[in-house]
């Protein structure tokens, strides 16, 4: 096996630390969550740490924009393959089930929106990450839109604040409450769409 150059090996370095992260920060949250933990988790010392994230605030950013790539990833891969809206809907839902209102994502997501509200710089880094977020709802409810022949009542960016709204909300009740359907983020998503269709 080949010897990873010093570039690879920092790059796997950091990719190993925000994993560890990731896990330590959805098991037992931010604050609870330090970075020596992280390292001595993932097998490093705290320099290799420091060295890649100058703060605990900026590891769990990068956390919560892996985070959510990967939902979104997720949802994208999902809707690819979907056939009909309607298929599209039905696979949306079941990934919404799954998903909303999982308790480690959710209270991390709070806990650090709390966080950022004590400081600007990273309040603007996390509206920034939010903004990418909507961005890619309203690209998808845009391209789903068109590919069907539907025109949305609302400007794309609009629809996309709106279902980002109610899906953190409703995340956050889940969280709560598990019992409660995750079906109303499913009915926003078809109202914007053309409200006639049913699942």
């Amino acid at each position: 096996m080949a010897r990873l150059t010093r570039p690879e090996s920092q790059a796997r370095t950091r990719a190993e630390l925000l994993a560890t992260a990731r896990d330590l920060f959805l098991t037992d949250g931010y604050a609870k969550t330090s970075l020596e933990r992280v390292a001595e988790v993932a097998g490093y010392s705290k320099g290799a740490v420091y060295s890649n994230f100058r703060t605990k605030s900026a590891l769990c950013l990068e956390v919560l924009e892996l985070i959510h790539e990967t939902k979104f990833a997720e949802v994208t891969e999902l809707l690819e393959g979907a056939g009909t809206l309607t298929d599209r809907l039905v696979l949306f839902q079941s990934w919404a089930e799954r998903t909303l209102g999982d308790v480690g994502w959710t209270m991390l997501e709070f806990e650090f929106a709390i966080v950022a509200r004590e400081d600007p710089v990273l309040q603007a880094a996390l509206t920034s990450s939010l903004g990418v977020v909507r961005g890619t709802i309203s690209a998808s409810l845009q391209t789903i839109a068109d590919s069907s022949g539907i025109t949305l009542p609302l400007p794309a960016d609009d629809a996309a604040t709106a279902v980002l709204s109610l899906g953190v909300g409703l995340g956050i009740m889940r969280a709560i409450d598990p019992s409660l359907s995750a079906q109303l983020i499913t009915d926003a998503v078809r109202a914007m769409l053309g409200g006639s269709l049913s699942i």
